[in-house]
Parts: structure tokens; sequence; C-alpha cells
């Protein structure tokens, strides 16, 4: 038993850190599957959002980065109980494991389509795709995989001029790599990678290499100056290149019809993929943030915490509910069962949905049931060695 929680041993700061993006995951997908407007216009569009509805999707932004960064970190730690290559097959297994989850179960939780009529790629494909790559490059020093990630994640917008407008000249082996792509591929059947490739690998390299800091006998003090250090690097890069406007986004930011919508243009970074600004602003305040959890123990960090421990889990359950809430108020609001596959996802047409404040009590409603699932799930994976709990 000594020697079971010797390995089940977790670093709090990151499951916390870890656990608040999920939390803010869950506000993310709430107004997609409940705000009013989130099917018929863009949140994020300077000229016709509110501050209120672009703070509620910018703030989201942090989650997907720091997801995959912090399982490189997750990678790393692992790691340190096997061999190199006993963590080279975990990783392509769990990796593997990942991606099927996402053409599968996943695509099923987003659409509640049995039929798969629209089969998309997100974020769960990227963690695995990059996991499957990092089977590979684990085998390859630190300071190499650090210099790596790097240049994937500063470099890649130098491809943004192969990227096209017109989706019918973009190919699938490049909406994979680099571009949103979309496609028709049979009657009333869709394909979608919603979330190109590059830089994810890069940002898991980036995590891999700050589990370095994470070792046991790494002092304390020096890992959140460097954490602190990182941190501020990246976000001061974000407000100087930004301000530049000559790279590192590729939509440069605009005056707009006034001073609050200009300030919002700044700040609209792009996410698909994760342009090198975007990752700045996210993942630089994220370290800041860490380099500060790790001081921090109240009651809110043990509820926060729960969720970080079962980031996977968590990611099944609050989809499925919060589609399963999505069709219960679909029904409730008079719609007939011929009108639910009115839109990409059933039962959520574009004209259904609730003001903003709505979105936000039906997400902490989300996150408060699930707590007690997740905090059983949890003990359960702390006391327990069964091998499927890696994968889960």
């Amino acid at each position: 038993m000594e020697q079971l929680a010797l390995l089940k041993k977790r670093i709090d700061s990151i499951d916390i850190l870890r656990g608040g993006i999920m939390i803010l995951m869950a506000l993310d997908h709430v107004r997609d599957f409940f705000h009013a407007g989130a099917m018929t216009s863009d949140p994020t569009d300077p000229a016709t959002t509110t501050p209120i509805l672009f703070f509620t999707r910018f703030i989201t932004h942090f989650c997907a980065p720091v997801f995959v960064f912090l399982a490189g970190t997750s990678a790393f730690l692992s790691g340190r109980k096997r061999t190199r290559k006993e963590q080279s097959v975990f990783l392509l297994k769990r990796g593997v494991w990942l991606v099927l989850l996402e053409i599968t179960i996943f695509n099923l939780l987003f659409s509640f389509d049995p039929l798969y009529h629209f089969l998309g790629l997100q974020v769960i494909w990227v963690t695995g795709i990059s996991m499957i790559l990092l089977a590979a490059f684990i085998y390859l020093p630190i300071n190499v995989l650090f210099v790596i990630g790097l240049l994937m994640v500063v470099g890649h917008n130098m491809l943004d001029s192969l990227n096209t407008t017109a989706m019918e000249k973009t190919s699938l082996g490049w909406g994979l790599l680099h571009q949103q792509y979309f496609v028709q591929y049979a009657p009333g059947r869709f394909f979608g990678v919603l979330y190109p490739l590059i830089p994810w690998p890069g940002i898991m390299l980036l995590g891999y290499c700050m589990g370095t800091l994470f070792v046991p006998d790494y002092d304390a003090g020096k890992r959140r100056r460097k954490l602190i250090g990182f941190g501020l690097t990246a976000t001061l890069a974000f407000f100087l290149v930004r301000w530049l406007n000559a790279y590192g986004d590729p939509v440069i930011w605009t005056a707009q019809k006034n001073s609050t919508a200009t300030v919002l243009s700044f700040f609209n970074v792009s996410k698909y993929p994760p342009s090198f600004l975007y990752c700045c602003i996210t993942l630089g305040p994220a370290l800041i943030l860490l380099a500060w959890l790790e001081k921090v123990k109240t009651k809110w960090t043990d509820v926060v915490v729960v969720y970080g421990r079962v980031p996977l889990f968590y990611y099944l359950l609050h989809f499925f509910l919060i589609h399963l809430l999505c069709t219960i108020a679909f029904f409730a609001s008079g719609y007939t069962l011929s009108q639910a596959a009115t839109g990409m996802m059933l039962f959520r047409p574009n004209d259904f949905g609730y003001s903003l404040g709505v979105v936000y009590l039906i997400w902490m409603a989300v996150v408060a049931v699930l707590y007690p699932f997740c905090r059983r799930y949890a003990r359960y994976k702390a006391t327990h060695d069964q091998w499927w709990l890696s994968y889960l």
C-alpha cells in the first residue's frame, strides 16, 4: 500500500490549474448549447459582440492550450516511474486511445447522432496525435525537445501564407496540419477538422520540458521564479508583438467603432490553429498562476483540484450532461422530434437559446452536479492500480 501511495502522489498546483481550466471549459460548451446567438454569431467579433460575451469566450481560450501543455507535463512526471521504452509504448497506446475516443464517443456526445452525419476532429484528437508524436520524441534530449517545441509554437505562423479562404482549394492533408477543413464526403454526411494539428505537439513538448521543474529534488523557490519568468516573458511578448501588428496571428488588430471595440480587436487572437500570440496570452498567465498556486491551500482549491485529477472522466461526463440538459430544454421549449436535426447538433436548433445570464446559471449547475462523481472517481483512482485507470 505504501508503494501504491508513492506512485499515486500528485502535484496539487498542477491539478488545481487543470481543474480550473476544466471548469472554464464547461462554460464554453454550455454557451455553445444554450446561448441564443451561439449558432448565428461570432462572440469574438469586435464589430458585433459585447464586452461580457467577448470575455466569456476569451476566458475559455485558456482551456485547450493549458490542457495540452499540462498533458505534456504529466507525461514527463509519469515517465519517471517507467523506463523510456515503457513510457513510449504507454504514450503511443494512450494517444491511439484518445483519437479513437474522439472519433467514436466524443463525436456522439457532441451530436447525439448515432449515425454520425457529422464527424469532427477536436481537442482530444490533437492531444492524442501529440502523444503519439511524443512517444517518439522522448528519446531526444530535453534541450532538443524544448527547441523543437518553441520553434513549432513561435514559427508556425510563417505557414499562414499557405492557408486559403477557399475551402474547396484546401486539401485534407493541409487541413489536418494547419487549417480548418470541412467537406461533404457523401450526401448528408460531413467531415471537419476543427483543430488542425500544428502547433499542438509543440505545446505538449514545452509542457513535457516543464516537467523537469517538478522533480522532487528541484528547489521550490527556484521553480516558482522560473515559472514566473517564463510566464512574464510570454505575456510581455504578446503585448509587444501584438502591438507591432506584423507577425504572430493571421488576423491583425484594427481600430474599431470605439475604444472598447478596439481593445477587443487587440485581444481577438486566432485559436484554429492557435497562433503564436494566442499561445502567449494563454500559457503566459497560466504559468504565473501555476507558480502562485503552489502556495495556496484553501477550501476552493480543495474543490477545484478534484476536477483536475480526473480530467478525461470529467470531459466525458460534462459533454453528456450538457447535451442531455439541452435535449430536455429543447422539448420543454415546444420543439418536436421532427425539428431535432435542424442544426449541426441534434436537439440544438440555430434559433434556440437563452440569455448569457441563464448560460452562467446552467454552467454553475453542471459543474456542481458533476463534483460528487468526480470526487468519488478521484478517490477510486488514488486507491486502486488497475491498468485501465491510466486511460480514463
